[in-house]
């Protein structure tokens, strides 16, 4: 291809989310009705993404009322106003052909989990958590008609979950 395509291809590229097959999108896509423009959200996995540079498209299938239903979007059109990546599919695969022979629960896709570093997190913030001061001290409260209140955040604060 020449150069000067090259260019003008480039100059056309708008910034997307990363996204794959098997991955969760909102895609806006604005719709002309007559004289109105509105914008439609339109929800599903994405099964394909196929070409490169200004001609790159990707398809996503959803259920709707019992039919599934395709569509397949230019990426770098600007009728698209947004894409929304709602969840990360685990899959091995780049094309999810598959999905069109299914129906219901079988045609969902696992959705990744990032396990190890959310709990190393949790960790840390415990670790850092100050002491609490004496249980003694709490059940000192003055007894008034907040009596019962009182001993039952004692007893939440004395034992540690």
């Amino acid at each position: 291809m020449s150069k000067v395509i090259e260019s003008i291809e480039r100059a056309q590229l708008r910034k997307v989310p990363r996204f794959k097959a098997g991955d969760t999108v909102r895609v806006h896509f604005q719709v002309i009705e007559g004289q109105r423009r509105r914008v439609q959200v339109f929800e599903g996995i994405v099964i394909k993404r196929q070409g490169s540079g200004a001609r790159e498209t990707f398809t996503v299938r959803k259920q709707s009322f019992g039919v599934g239903v395709e569509r397949t979007f230019p990426l770098h059109s600007p009728k698209i106003e947004k894409i929304d990546v709602a969840a990360i599919g685990d899959v091995n695969r780049a094309k999810l052909y598959y999905l069109r022979g299914r129906v219901g629960k079988k045609a969902r896709v696992r959705e990744r989990r990032y396990g190890a570093h959310v709990e190393e997190a949790v960790e840390e913030t415990v670790l850092e958590e100050p002491v609490d001061e004496p249980v003694d001290e709490l059940e000192e409260a003055p007894e008034e008609a907040e009596a019962p209140e009182a001993e039952a955040e004692a007893d939440a604060v004395a034992t540690p979950e």
